[in-house]
């Protein structure tokens, strides 16, 4: 057993670690830093003209009907109207998404809830392409 706090920072400073396994843990406090450093959420609701985002129950609404959408759908819906008329690159939209995959799989995710959103609305025109740099909410 450890006498005192000197043995078991020495413990510590002393064993074998990967470079790999260094950069992750590096990685995963600077990722917790920036998470204590973000502004607490206090709306429970996002209203962006006819969208309303339940954040308590993560369901989407368009024009007081119900969209079914997936945990990732409803987060890429989120990071979009957020801040409406700003816009999101494929790689933010994933770090809003808490996903990582391909540029392709975004773009799917997008003509997904396009098409869910036309399904309610058939003049839905709220996510706009912005050719060479992804998507933005447009405010209708």
């Amino acid at each position: 057993m450890c006498k005192n706090n000197t043995e078991v920072a020495a413990l510590l400073l002393t064993k074998d670690i990967s470079l790999v396994n260094l950069c992750a843990r590096v990685a995963a406090f600077f990722r917790r830093i920036d998470a204590l450093q973000q502004p607490l959420l206090t709306e429970s609701k996002i209203e962006r003209g006819g969208l309303v985002l339940d954040m308590n129950r993560y369901s989407v609404a368009w024009r007081d009907q119900p969209l079914d959408v997936s945990l990732t759908e409803f987060w890429i819906v989120h990071t979009l109207a957020l801040h409406p008329g700003h816009v999101k690159s494929r790689e933010q939209l994933m770090k809003g998404a808490h996903v990582v995959v391909d540029d392709a799989t975004i773009t799917s995710h997008i003509k997904r809830i396009r098409k869910k959103f036309t399904e309610i609305d058939q003049d839905f025109a709220a996510i706009d392409s912005v050719y060479g740099m992804g998507y933005r909410w447009q405010q209708t």
